[in-house]
């Protein structure tokens, strides 16, 4: 038996282009500053415990306590934790009191030295920005595809990712050594397909989805940002948030398709506002 539970690690609030933006959007309408109140969006923020026969997994780690010391929103307290301020006009972000990851999982019993492996879907700061809250896992690892993008010089990579995230973090890199896919790159974890990260790139260079498998063959693929809800793949709407379109939309047709195969137990998004905390046994 494998159990995944979902949680909600705080909510980001974006303009409607970011995450359904498309093949047209234009860079100012990505702030919700340029948006009216009533027109923003507020998504959650998720993250992922999959509690497997081989170890205990965390997908990805939502946002830091530092983003809202009291549990409110503190526009001052997200620049800092962010490190820009034009960050913070993209990403704006809260997480209540009790709702970061190392909060929800003491709840449970679950010390961040019980974690076995904290997986990283990619770099952005409403995925890792709580990082160095799980630092005593035994592993925490992201694609090197991802780490290699993240270093690039250029304006954007200089906004968008911050290393004090995971600095004081042991981040392993990992290389390829499976081939499903959209691109034919996947990593398995345990080299028994039971728990694999599939490249979905796109949204940034090296992002993954994890797709957990019981050894009936049903699975539950946790997408990441390669959507932002199940009208992504339904729809077949790329996100506003990209360094290449078109592998976007090749890693969306694959989200589909795997989203509609029948033995896909739950296909999720990270910030669909439809979906609720919960826990799936599979």
């Amino acid at each position: 038996m494998i159990k995944i539970r979902v949680f909600h690690t705080g909510s980001v609030c974006v303009s409607p282009a970011l995450p359904f933006g498309g093949d047209n959007v234009n860079p100012l309408k990505l702030s919700p500053l340029m948006t009216r109140k009533k027109d923003r969006l507020w998504l959650p923020v998720s993250s992922y415990l999959i509690e497997h026969p081989k170890g205990n997994i965390l997908f990805d780690c939502g946002w830091h306590r530092d983003m809202s010391p009291e549990g409110e929103f503190d526009k001052q307290a997200q620049i800092q934790s962010l490190g820009s301020r034009l960050l913070y006009m993209v990403n704006q972000g809260k997480v209540e009191k009790g709702q970061t990851i190392d909060e929800q999982l003491l709840k449970i019993g679950i010390k961040p030295s019980d974690l076995d492996y904290v997986l990283l879907s990619h770099l952005d700061c409403d995925h890792v920005n709580g990082a160095s809250l799980v630092k005593e896992a035994k592993h925490m690892l992201v694609s090197n595809d991802e780490l290699a993008g993240s270093r690039k010089k250029s304006c954007k990579n200089k906004i968008r990712f911050q290393s004090k995230w995971w600095s004081d973090c042991h981040l392993e890199g990992f290389d390829w050594n499976d081939t499903e896919g959209p691109f034919g790159k996947a990593f398995d974890l345990f080299g028994d397909g039971s728990v694999k990260m599939i490249a979905i790139p796109g949204h940034s260079d090296g992002l993954c989805a994890l797709k957990i498998k019981n050894e009936e063959g049903r699975y539950v693929l946790l997408f990441s940002d390669g959507g932002y809800a199940d009208k992504s793949w339904k729809e077949m709407i790329s996100s506003g948030v990209c360094n290449d379109k078109e592998a976007q939309k090749k890693s969306l047709a694959w989200i589909r398709e795997q989203s509609m195969h029948e033995k896909c137990v739950e296909s999720i998004a990270n910030h669909d506002a439809d979906v609720i905390p919960h826990n799936i046994c599979f």
